[in-house]
């Protein structure tokens, strides 16, 4: 693996001057490759891990496990580009399993979210059913965890 790609995917706010030391590159190396990673469609953004609870917002966040009914010739791509569009939906997996699809959505609160499943996914043509699933706490995301603030003081039983 690069280590220009492997640095960023820890740490996506390294400056070209740090990324510079770390790989032992110039910053003009780094800036280029950089380019090219962009231009190729490799690094395709930067993004950060929001904690929304900390951050006082009540956002609800949710997959939804989806069953299709793939169209000729498209097979399940038509599906998943059409609901990559919806602007609430964070992420969409064509999945193996009891499944075909999961997506990850983001709503403002449980109304939104209902009404995008009953408004928005359910009534697609070629959808055959829909089992959606509350994100109650996270732990960890896209390699980051989560610091709650909480320590379990329990202990052990023995």
């Amino acid at each position: 693996m690069d280590a220009i790609l492997k640095l960023l995917g820890e740490n996506a706010r390294y400056s070209l001057e740090e990324l510079s030391v770390l790989t032992g590159l110039t910053i003009d190396e780094v800036a280029e490759k950089l380019d090219n990673y962009e231009n190729t469609g490799i690094i395709l953004g930067y993004k950060a891990v929001i904690d929304w609870e900390k951050a006082g917002s009540e956002m609800v966040a949710s997959v939804i496990e989806v069953k299709i009914t793939p169209k000729y010739s498209h097979g399940f791509d038509e599906f998943a580009e059409t609901v990559s569009k919806f602007p609430e939906v964070m992420s969409v997996y064509l999945m193996s399993g009891g499944y075909d699809i999961l997506i990850e959505v983001l709503a403002k609160n449980f109304k939104e979210l209902a009404m995008f499943v009953a408004k928005r996914l359910s009534p697609m043509e070629s959808v055959l059913s829909t089992a959606t699933h509350f994100i109650l706490k996270r732990y960890k995301e896209k390699g980051v965890i989560y610091d709650n603030g909480h320590k379990d003081e329990r202990g052990f039983i023995i």
